[in-house]
């Protein structure tokens, strides 16, 4: 019951910073400021994802009720099925890859000033990052019946090409010079365009920092340290039936000894 109104909580935060950074007043500072638009880059790519992913609901583990240590079989059952189908990987890769693409597409210097333009682009990029984030996150912790089953290693691989997409990209806009949002009144702004622009790459890194690398270091340290493995089960059995096949095999005592 617990976990069930966390997750609520969970999603509903997520629809809340969605719809904060998206409608007024968060939307006019948007345009005006490099790093209200880059909060709101994150929020609608990794954030409001993440929230969303985590608050939807297990059907899966509420139907078997497995908890605890079940839960952590059902995802090494995963892991064994995922490197037992080798399509499992490159369906999805597919996510990452239409995440990558859009991150790209909507952080051009093109594009960004036509937000700063058109506000109800806006609605149009919330939208796909929302879904491509989603289509990530999914598959780094959704419910087991709706992502591909990758293996730890994979899904810590794939969490990290994530957020060192956004990073690059914060990267190249903190080495430019001109800032990609508009000068605009510079006597009605608190900041400089150049501050402004360094805030706004401090947000891209730091928000991708605090979803993504507890999520990498979780993944790693539970890989390292399971030793709840379905497989090993299977190694028992083969070794302890050579174990017997070799007893049955060895020289019988003499009769006298009975």
């Amino acid at each position: 019951m617990f976990m069930v109104s966390l997750r609520s909580w969970l999603a509903a935060a997520g629809v809340v910073l969605t719809l904060g950074v998206l409608l007024p007043p968060f939307e006019t500072y948007a345009r005006q400021y490099a790093l209200a638009q880059a909060l709101q880059f994150v929020i609608f790519a990794v954030a409001a994802p993440a929230l969303l992913v985590l608050g939807a609901p297990r059907p899966a583990l509420a139907a078997s009720g497995w908890q605890g240590r079940g839960s952590r079989r059902m995802a090494a059952l995963a892991d064994r099925r995922a490197r037992a189908s080798g399509h499992a990987a490159g369906d999805a890769v597919r996510p990452l890859l239409a995440f990558i693409a859009l991150v790209i597409a909507w952080r051009l210097p093109a594009v960004v000033n036509t937000l700063v333009r058109e506000p109800g682009l806006t609605v149009a990029e919330m939208a796909t990052l929302v879904a491509a984030g989603s289509g990530v996150w999914v598959e780094l912790a959704g419910p087991p019946p709706f992502h591909h089953g990758l293996a730890r290693p994979l899904r810590a691989a794939m969490a990290a090409v994530a957020m060192w997409t956004i990073w690059v990209i914060a990267y190249i806009t903190g080495m430019s010079k001109p800032s990609l949002i508009p000068a605009g009144d510079q006597a009605a702004r608190a900041l400089s365009s150049a501050a402004d622009q360094q805030f706004g790459v401090g947000i891209m890194w730091a928000v991708p920092a605090i979803c993504f690398v507890p999520v990498i270091c979780g993944i790693v340290i539970t890989w390292l340290g399971e030793r709840d493995d379905p497989d090993q089960e299977l190694r028992n059995a083969a070794s302890a039936g050579s174990l017997h096949g070799g007893l049955a095999r060895s020289p019988r005592l003499p009769r006298g000894w009975h």
